[in-house]
């Protein structure tokens, strides 16, 4: 039987990158991923790079971009004439990105000496894992330790079965090759805002049917009431306390039913977007003899450290507790091979960023105010609006804002929410800082370029103290 220091399952952003630290620290290491992509070709990455994170954001730049082209750029004193839409080749764009991705990762395992093993892994008692490559008979390998990393899928409703044409989950809204005239979308979570805006950009009318009667219940109330301002000012309709309750497909559209406070309603669209939620990939994964705990919900039980109840079995990513992040994953990946090789590894939970990336971005880290107050928890907090700040205006996305939260008595900095132009990179600012503990003072005396997005994030930071330059106290 062929033995590994260390065997993985799973090569998305958790498995990948837990596999190359782990033979960065001098583990024979090998990665099992059996994911074939729409050309039927094996790749690495998993759902972040083949269908998720990546394809996404490379259409949310091109959506984007032709979006500035027609409504924007105008105000800048250009004009485009005879603009057309080709959505074809934005959508070959966003598989060559995927290719280039995935194929540098294949190009790490090779220079780092982790075999890809192309197939699946289902973990056996004794830390042995059968591996059944895509053609052959299965074999069994024995590991030292094994990190389990299968990632998650998009979560499926009986109201509103899926058919590949109609109705889509999250990775059929990357394939269309024409914009629907009418999109609705179950779901006004991160995926749903983002699919939606694609279009949205792109000519469609989208309507987003939410279940919940709060709008982004995990953002901060603040952002969260500015971001649904935005996002409907936009063209996006969205509709809260909808709860979708079946679906007709016919030659012309979907006709949706669902409930909300007014009684039974219907809406029909062209197409429409199931993005509902992940849930854990563990079909097939484990024995029933390798006595593998899970919680619940179906995630796999881990520990602080992300070790499961089996002494060197270790769990990360989208298939454990906490949120379902790609960058989170990563962090447990390191972490854990670090654990592994005898280091100290380590994964701080209360500095995870969140970003969601819609026009205007939403990011945040830490906790929210709502979250603080019913913790009886004292604080203090700052805001500044992108309307005053030079960088903004001079880009014409001079909307929302950045939030510093920070405890009333000791000053630490709690929390930092952002909606604005390049949320997602000035987060990255207050996630260090928290991570270092600082003040919002230490924030406040930071000096930051000007004229930078990134000083609103610093007159955030001397509001908590009525000390903002460029806005009345």
């Amino acid at each position: 039987m062929k033995s590994y220091d260390v065997i993985v399952i799973g090569a998305g952003p958790a498995g990948y990158v837990a596999a190359i630290r782990a033979a960065q620290l001098g583990l024979t290491t090998a990665c099992i991923e059996g994911y074939r992509n729409k050309d039927g070709e094996p790749a690495l990455g998993g759902t972040c790079l083949n269908v998720g994170c990546i394809p996404s954001k490379a259409l949310l730049d091109s959506s984007d971009q032709y979006h500035r082209l027609l409504h924007t750029l105008p105000t800048h004193g250009i004009t485009a004439g005879n603009v057309s839409l080709d959505v074809k080749a934005m959508i070959a764009r966003k598989d060559q990105i995927v290719r280039d991705m995935t194929g540098g990762i294949k190009q790490l395992f090779q220079a780092n000496k982790v075999d890809w093993l192309q197939g699946h892994g289902k973990l056996l008692d004794g830390k042995v894992v059968e591996f059944t490559p895509h053609k052959g008979k299965p074999e069994k390998l024995q590991a030292g330790s094994v990190v389990i990393a299968t990632g998650s899928q998009p979560i499926e409703i009986d109201a509103a079965p899926l058919d590949g044409e109609r109705i889509v989950d999250s990775s059929g809204a990357l394939e269309f090759t024409s914009v629907p005239k009418r999109l609705g979308v179950i779901g006004a979570g991160v995926i749903g805002l983002e699919m939606g805006s694609v279009w949205s950009r792109l000519g469609a009318e989208v309507v987003l049917l939410e279940a919940q009667t709060t709008f982004l219940a995990a953002a901060d109330n603040r952002i969260a009431r500015e971001a649904q301002r935005q996002f409907e000012k936009q063209g996006l309709e969205i509709r809260l306390g909808a709860r979708v309750t079946g679906t007709k497909v016919t030659s012309r559209g979907v006709t949706v039913s669902y409930e909300d406070d007014k009684g039974q309603q219907t809406l029909t669209v062209d197409k429409l977007i199931v993005a509902v939620g992940r849930r854990p990939n563990t079909e097939n994964l484990f024995a029933a003899d390798s006595n593998l705990l899970l919680d619940e919900r179906g995630f796999i039980h881990v520990d602080d450290q992300c070790q499961t109840n089996i002494p060197g079995v270790y769990a990360i990513g989208d298939v454990v507790r906490g949120p379902m992040l790609a960058h989170k994953g990563s962090e447990e990946g390191i972490m854990v091979a670090e654990i592994i090789a005898g280091k100290a590894g380590h994964v701080n939970y209360d500095t995870i960023p969140w970003v969601i990336y819609t026009d205007p971005e939403i990011a945040w880290v830490g906790r929210t105010e709502q979250a603080l107050k019913a913790a009886a928890v004292p604080i203090k907090s700052g805001t500044f609006n992108f309307a005053a700040n030079g960088r903004a205006r001079a880009m014409e996305s001079a909307v929302g804002m950045a939030k510093v939260i920070a405890h009333a008595e000791t000053d630490r900095v709690l929390g930092v929410h952002i909606i604005g132009p390049m949320a997602s990179e000035l987060i990255a600012e207050v996630v260090l800082a928290m991570e270092f503990g600082a003040s919002s003072e230490d924030i406040a005396r930071t000096i930051h370029a000007h004229p930078t997005l990134s000083e609103a994030v610093r007159e955030a930071a001397l509001s908590v103290h009525k000390q903002a330059i460029h806005k009345a106290n």
